[in-house]
């Protein structure tokens, strides 16, 4: 028996492939590494923005030495 695949091909504009991918975004990211003799300490930041909204993020690390 042999099986074909059927694949059918359509173009998609970019409007209609950046709704279906989530749309345009923009978006940044930092750290900051401080190493001292008494601790390290790591701060992240993060922000992404988009048509949907806005995201933001931070996170601080620290340990004693």
């Amino acid at each position: 028996m042999n099986l074909v695949s059927r694949v059918e091909a359509a173009e998609i504009s970019d409007v209609d492939l950046d709704n279906v991918s989530g749309g345009l975004a923009v978006g940044g990211a930092g750290g900051l590494f401080l190493e001292t003799p008494i601790a390290d300490v790591c701060v992240d930041l993060t922000a992404v923005a988009s048509a949907e909204g806005l995201a933001a993020g931070a996170s601080v690390h620290s340990a004693a030495l």
